[in-house]
């Protein structure tokens, strides 16, 4: 069983199950889950990290940012005082950073 979720998080459904199924047909289910939310309601991002996602929203008008860019905004913003070893963190798992991208994000950074 999953631990809760801390209060902090809030959790909404998709009120336009038609559009949700219509592109998930595009996408996969969770992903297809969030571009309808972000379609419903207004947001700053959609955060997604997949290829034909990102394409996707992009082509419905919704602005999107990745892990990475989350990560680097946080550092713009004072959140956190470093951005690699977050990057460090993720190699650990099966979240992939290429080197292309690592390189670029620590000099937005600057880590380099």
């Amino acid at each position: 069983m999953a631990p809760p979720l801390p209060e902090w998080i809030v959790t909404i459904s998709v009120k336009d199950k038609s559009l949700q199924q219509k592109l998930a047909s595009m996408v996969d289910k969770g992903e297809a889950s969030a571009i309808a939310l972000a379609h419903e309601i207004e947001n700053k991002y959609l955060i997604t990290d997949d290829l034909e996602a990102r394409k996707l929203s992009i082509r419905l008008g919704l602005s999107i940012i990745g892990t990475l860019g989350v990560i680097l905004r946080a550092k713009q913003e004072g959140h956190i005082d470093f951005v690699n070893p977050f990057l460090e963190l993720m190699k650990q798992t099966d979240f992939r950073v290429s080197d292309d991208l690592h390189q670029p994000i620590l000099r937005k950074a600057n880590e380099v």
